[in-house]
């Protein structure tokens, strides 16, 4: 890790989801001064599986306990409650097995996680909170400002998720200010200009998180809940079905991506129904159908699909995004919580060498957005084509060759350090902003 600052930088982060925790809690351990702004008067646990590869794991590896007697790290705290199978089973539509493939490697220093998304959730919020980060709930930003020598937020103050009736909105200042509310963010707009709207991506997701027990007494379902974690998905066209089982919080979680022409403004989720879902499944294995009808409830995720943004920084440079506000990724990428962890820490560095240098901050901003841009796009690009890999196989030719419904396990991805590579590439980069300039 970098060493602090002896004069951090002044950051307002707005978003307190993965991405924006992320961002404050490595701008506080690199020595900024960072205020974090949530909109919701209360987080709650809520959410099914979310998964962290070992590019995010190895940042997670990296933060030190919190600064109290005997406290576990974030790692310590996601280990045991996280999937721990050694390998994904592929599945044909109708039961038949095609392949399976090892997990990744199991390393200390970069680990996998993947568990329930509101209890990985919480665990990272009270970690920073333990840290000192100065986190400010029921604040809804309307609208990001930018000046020469500085940055700030307009917003409202927030109770029960409705606003508190005041009517002017409190100003917060700072040198740099980070959009991490996803991709309804205000500072999406500031950034480019302009509202850019978004496009029908053609499919959906239908997703749950529940207990196992209902599958434990089912004579078809009790052997995918009887031994250690198992992970499996089905495969058919334009569809497939994904099963997890967490041994140690007895915990199943299962999403079926699918066709849907719904037309909608944004990605949005809504009450899903079970029999929607049979539907979706119908002549499917009966293993994977009787998963299904032993769900209470379900949710019925839209997917909307937006083109690459051409900048994620704005014209006086103060102001930046990061994560989904940046770059929504589709579930199928498997990447979109770790590139978003892989940008905080990228943008804390950076900000490091602006505090200990003479470099403009705005510059500093900009060189975040250059070494990110290209790599963050390579992985989006991987959405689409596992996608395409799934639903579009030819699956009597899978069982010939069943290699091809693998998923990838490149280097680039997996391996990459982005903090050392933000330190080795931050002079190269800052000489070509400035030289632009």
């Amino acid at each position: 890790m970098v060493s602090k600052s002896p004069m951090g930088v002044k950051v307002i982060v707005v978003g307190a989801g993965f991405a924006g925790l992320t961002a404050a809690i490595e701008c506080h351990l690199k020595g900024h001064t960072v205020t974090l702004l949530e909109s919701f008067p209360v987080l709650k646990p809520l959410g099914d599986i979310i998964s962290f590869a070992p590019n995010a794991g190895r940042i997670i590896a990296r933060w030190p306990p919190a600064p109290t007697p005997s406290a576990p790290t974030v790692a310590q705290q996601y280990a045991p409650i996280c999937l721990r199978n050694d390998e994904f089973v592929f599945r044909r539509w109708d039961g038949e097995l095609l392949t399976t493939q090892p997990v990744h490697e199991r390393k200390e220093d970069a680990p996998e996680f993947s568990g329930h998304r509101g209890v990985m959730h919480q665990i990272l919020f009270e970690y920073a909170e333990s840290l000192g980060v100065e986190i400010l709930l029921g604040r809804r930003v309307v609208e990001y400002v930018e000046e020469k020598d500085r940055a700030g937020v307009r917003y409202i103050l927030r109770n029960d998720r409705e606003d508190s009736g005041t009517t002017e909105p409190e100003v917060m200042w700072a040198d740099v200010v980070v959009g991490s509310d996803g991709v309804r963010s205000k500072a999406r707009e500031l950034v480019l200009g302009y509202v850019d709207n978004p496009k029908p991506s053609g499919y959906a997701i239908y997703r749950a998180w529940m207990d196992a027990a209902p599958l434990a007494a089912d004579p078809l379902t009790a052997p995918l809940v009887a031994g250690s974690d198992y992970h499996v998905g089905w495969f058919g066209p334009d569809v497939h079905f994904v099963f997890a089982y967490i041994k140690n919080t007895r915990s199943v979680s299962w999403v079926c991506t699918h066709k849907d022409d719904a037309d909608i403004d944004e990605s949005w989720s809504f009450p899903g129904h079970i029999e929607d879902v049979l539907k979706v499944l119908e002549g499917w294995d009966k293993v994977a159908r009787r998963i299904v009808q032993l769900t209470d409830t379900c949710v019925d995720w839209k997917l909307v699909y937006r083109d690459p943004l051409e900048r994620w920084v704005s014209k006086g440079g103060r102001i930046c995004l990061l994560g989904d506000s940046a770059h929504p990724f589709l579930p199928t990428s498997i990447q979109g919580a770790s590139q978003a962890m892989e940008d905080g820490v990228v943008l804390a560095t950076c900000l490091l060498f602006a505090a200990q240098r003479v470099n403009p901050l705005p510059d500093t901003v900009r060189v975040y957005e250059r070494l990110r841009y290209e790599r963050v796009r390579r992985a989006q690009l991987l959405g689409e084509s596992n996608r395409d890999k799934w639903h579009q196989a030819d699956f009597d030719k899978a069982k010939e060759d069943p290699e091809v419904m693998k998923l990838g396990r490149d280097p680039w991805l997996f391996a990459f350090d982005c903090e050392k590579d933000a330190c080795e590439r931050y002079e190269s980069v800052m000489k070509q902003i400035s030289g632009s300039s």
